[in-house]
């Protein structure tokens, strides 16, 4: 296990706690933190594209370049419709399922992304990611977003 393994295992954690964390102020009503720790989420797309620049060097099969593209195709879709253009698309169906596919490709290819750091990190990640679905969807379900 090398550097850029924990790397991506760290990162891959922190996506998931920050999103557990965005679900929990939503659910709190804490919706200015729930801004905020959205707005660190989205801070993740810098070690996430060096992640992507050193995987040639270390010899990543193509999974993981897609499993990180696709975190990184969530952050652009997230900064885009929530921070810059602000569009309000949680009410709309198809809106929603795409962004949900998109937000579940992308974390969910954040386990195999921690799985280069070994079990004990893919086991988290697991955990970490099943916490974060519950959450997804109770959140949902109690506030609509």
């Amino acid at each position: 296990m090398g550097r850029i393994d924990l790397i991506g295992a760290w990162v891959a954690h922190i996506i998931f706690l920050l999103t557990i964390a965005v679900f929990l102020f939503r659910l709190a009503g804490h919706h200015r933190w729930e801004y905020w720790t959205g707005a660190v989420l989205l801070l993740t797309a810098i070690p996430l594209v060096y992640l992507l620049v050193r995987a040639p060097e270390i010899g990543r099969p193509r999974l993981y370049y897609v499993q990180i593209g696709a975190m990184l195709l969530y952050l652009i879709a997230e900064l885009s419709v929530d921070y810059v253009a602000k569009i309000e698309f949680r009410q709309t169906r198809w809106m929603v399922i795409a962004y949900v596919t998109l937000f579940f490709a992308g974390t969910g290819g954040m386990i195999g992304v921690a799985s280069h750091a070994g079990r004990p990190y893919t086991i988290s990640s697991v955990v970490l990611f099943l916490v974060m679905t519950i959450l997804a969807f109770v959140q949902r379900a109690l506030t609509g977003m």
